[in-house]
């Protein structure tokens, strides 16, 4: 489930460290004190991650209720963003990157060169 975004309208992952031990109620809080929005916007999900990047949670409401999401890597970890001011929005090229152990901000583009025309 956790694979694509195909079912969410939006994506954020709050940046740096969280305790995961918090539950449902302390997450939403968390959200709403870092963006000041309410953070029952249905089918947004949220991202959080501890110390150890091999587990996130994650934090949807669904119209009736929140749904609290765990995952736990079985091998590698995740690369989070450890800036603790930053809550960001993910495309969903970058969950998807984030989903596979890549990091969210690629190192290098490739180069969008103009062909050489070929001689004759």
């Amino acid at each position: 489930m956790l694979n694509d975004a195909v079912g969410f309208s939006a994506v954020y992952i709050m940046t740096g460290y969280t305790d995961l031990r918090s539950g449902i109620d302390r997450l939403a809080a968390l959200v709403e004190s870092k963006t000041d929005v309410n953070p029952c916007q249905p089918n947004t999900l949220y991202l959080f991650c501890g110390r150890r990047t091999d587990r996130i949670k994650g934090l949807v409401w669904e119209k009736d209720g929140w749904l609290l999401l765990y995952k736990r890597l079985a091998a590698g970890s995740f690369q989070w963003p450890r800036n603790e001011a930053e809550v960001m929005s993910l495309t969903d090229q970058q969950f998807r990157w984030l989903m596979e152990g890549l990091t969210i901000h690629p190192r290098r583009r490739v180069m969008e060169i103009t062909p050489t025309p070929y001689l004759s």
